[in-house]
């Protein structure tokens, strides 16, 4: 009984380490699609758009897109971004490491009013698989990138993962 015990909690955790095959597998695993997703190729052909990094400050810190604006996912809070965005029409994309974290913030944006909000498919990791810059917090542009956890890192297939 142990060891049948033991074998299911194994094979369980291994499905769940490595069940998903692809990053569209892991996107619908965990989000609802409640904020729509914007591709990098059409975020990188906008004009005119705020840019939230929903990562936390060491991911942000290691490398953000250029002129993203910090404002983490433990600690976020819509009245800041209220304080200093208060037009609710204006076209906001969130974003994380793939795009889980970013669709909860975005979700919190849209229940604060704001209509025009996009969560960037794939995240960061997407938007520099795509050749696209990403910048340290000197805003030099730079090939490091914050994996954020061995199991979402696995998406990010070139630059210098770091982890912490």
């Amino acid at each position: 009984m142990k060891f049948n015990l033991l074998y299911i909690l194994i094979v369980l955790s291994l499905s769940y380490s490595f069940g998903q095959k692809s990053l569209g597998e892991m996107l619908e695993t965990y989000n609802d699609e409640t904020v729509p997703y914007v591709t990098v190729t059409e975020l990188s052909e906008w004009n005119d758009v705020i840019l939230l990094d929903s990562r936390e400050k060491r991911e942000f810190d290691v490398s953000h897109i250029k002129d993203a604006i910090f404002v983490g996912f433990k600690t976020f809070d819509p009245k800041t971004i209220l304080r200093h965005h208060p037009d609710k029409n204006k076209r906001i994309v969130v974003y994380c490491s793939i795009g889980i974290r970013s669709e909860d913030i975005g979700e919190e944006l849209i229940k604060a009013g704001y209509t025009n909000v996009y969560n960037l498919y794939g995240g960061i990791f997407e938007w520099y698989q795509q050749n696209q810059p990403i910048y340290n917090s000197g805003n030099f542009p730079v090939n490091t990138i914050h994996g954020y956890q061995p199991r979402y890192g696995k998406w990010l297939t070139k630059g210098l993962k770091i982890y912490d």
